[in-house]
């Protein structure tokens, strides 16, 4: 009896797992099992890789082969363990010599080909962090693998070459047989540069332009109120443009999400930038917070880590999608519970609202043109709950553009002067937050605030009234004194005054304003 043993790599959400694959060659009559909670599509890799195997010069043993990824217990799914299960049946069949722990991630082709699987940057990063650093992917994922650092990347085009290298008989293999080109697997890289909004466009909305640059400055949630057309969805799309560039840490936990997310045979670069995500409200709860069936697969809020997740007309949205935000909101991850498993991602993102005062949006001002009734505005307001707004730092009316503010941009200051101002407030924050495990002020928590960054009393005295009126709940209290915070980050002063803190509850305005 021959046995032969590779390594994968499983995932489960964006964690790894080394899984151990046996190939055994029995006696009995021909078949291929696959044992170890495969799904349906790892369940089919038996008809690849025996026409695979074939087509490369290699034909697979006409015995009974059993193929068994351990630990059993671990459900297994797609189609990237093609690649390891092969090899470990071709060592069993002594057809290639021993590969040691080198790691296998890639689907084969009917014709022998090595095709590009998703997810491989967070599957390299784990096979690394385990201990094994040698991994072999189709050649369309090397540029992806090789982002992780420490991992021994080897591409292959061919089933044949890699069989070749690892001491196959050249005699009958394919070894003429070449892909025509990476691009044929859409992996060019060829596409123009998206051109990044720039705040210049933004034509008045002094008060709007400045709650933005506070939120980008201290990774605030913010919610722009106001008429169709006075610039709210233009302020929330240059947003981006205003926060940092991701150091490498994040943009390694980002990429890996977009990993995940990614078409096989996209083109995955490291990405330095936040990302923006901007789903149509009629994105359902799996599409917003992630899941699906089997194994749950992240969703907007998680592709939005480390960035801007932007919900347009957000009383559109299902109540449900809304307040199912509420708690990533507060601890910065999703962990999504189905029967297959759970999976935790990362969702610490900057949420931004977009909403009109009411279904017709004229009730602005006077109102005296808008037709909706009273019961009507109060339903439409009530589809964003209590809850979720009280989570929101900044809460500001958009007004309409006024003549004099409208078609004069050249006056009004570009990202990057504002962006440099942010990128300094963020270098204040770090400098004060890092020994306590922080970076910006929007993750402060209560306890910090009260304790080693308490202000004194006359500073709070105009918060202290709020909330014995019952206007601030605590939760609002804490995040007005964020707020101070940042205003005071932006202003270059080491600690709030009573003038940033009557600041940041004015930029809280929606909410003081409801008892």
């Amino acid at each position: 009896m021959a046995l032969g043993r590779t390594y994968s790599v499983a995932l489960v959400g964006l964690n790894g797992y080394i899984v151990e694959v046996e190939a055994d060659i029995g006696q009995t009559l021909p078949a291929f099992v696959i044992l170890g909670l495969p799904d349906a599509s790892l369940n089919e890799a038996k008809e690849r890789i025996r026409s695979a195997a074939h087509n490369s010069g290699i034909p697979l043993s006409r015995r009974k082969i059993t193929a068994n990824l351990i630990p059993a217990s671990l459900p297994k799914r797609g189609s990237g363990f093609d690649l390891a299960i092969a090899m470990a049946v071709l060592l069993a069949a002594n057809d290639i010599r021993p590969t040691g722990r080198t790691v296998f991630i890639a689907e084969l082709g009917l014709d022998g080909r090595l095709r590009p699987v998703r997810g491989i940057l967070p599957a390299v990063m784990a096979a690394v962090r385990a201990g094994y650093p040698e991994v072999v992917v189709a050649r369309a994922n090397v540029a992806e693998a090789e982002l992780v650092p420490g991992a021994q990347v080897r591409g292959y085009a061919t089933l044949a070459r890699l069989a070749f290298d690892c001491g196959a008989d050249p005699q009958d293999l394919a070894l003429d047989f070449e892909p025509q080109s990476e691009d044929s697997d859409g992996t060019g890289t060829g596409a123009s540069p998206a051109l990044v909004p720039d705040m210049c466009d933004v034509s008045g909305q002094a008060a709007a332009r400045r709650a933005l640059e506070v939120a980008a400055a201290g990774a605030h949630h913010l919610l722009l109120t106001g008429p169709p057309g006075a610039g709210k969805t233009m302020l929330a799309e240059r947003l981006p443009g205003l926060l940092p560039d991701l150091g490498d840490t994040e943009a390694m936990e980002v990429t890996a999400i977009h990993s995940l997310c990614s078409l096989p045979s996209s083109s995955v670069q490291l990405l330095r930038r936040p990302p923006y995500e901007n789903p149509h409200h009629t994105a359902t709860a799996v599409a917003i917070i992630g899941g699906g069936s089997g194994l749950p697969r992240p969703g907007a809020a998680s592709r939005a880590h480390r960035g801007v997740l932007f919900l347009d007309e957000a009383p559109e949205y299902d109540r449900g999608v809304l307040d199912a935000l509420r708690q990533p909101l507060e601890s910065g991850e999703l962990v999504i519970h189905r029967s297959a498993g759970a999976a935790a991602y990362p969702a610490r993102f900057q949420l931004v609202l977009a909403a009109n005062p009411c279904p017709c949006g004229k009730a602005t001002g006077k109102g005296v043109d808008c037709i909706c009734t009273p019961t009507m505005r109060r339903r439409y307001q009530a589809r964003m709950s209590g809850p979720l707004l009280d989570r929101v730092d900044i809460q500001l009316e958009v007004e309409r553009v006024s003549l004099a503010g409208f078609g004069q941009p050249a006056a009004e200051e570009a990202t990057a002067t504002i962006a440099e101002r942010v990128r300094a407030a963020r270098n204040r924050q770090l400098d004060r937050l890092q020994p306590f495990g922080m970076e910006t002020n929007a993750q402060v928590p209560g306890r910090l605030l009260r304790g080693v960054l308490r202000l004194d009393a006359p500073t709070t005295r105009i918060l202290d009234y709020a909330l014995e009126r019952g206007v601030l709940t605590a939760r609002g209290y804490d995040r007005v004194l964020r707020l101070a915070w940042t205003l005071a980050d932006l202003a270059r002063r080491d600690v709030p005054d009573a003038d940033d803190v009557g600041q940041a509850l004015g930029l809280r305005q929606a909410a003081a304003a409801s008892p």
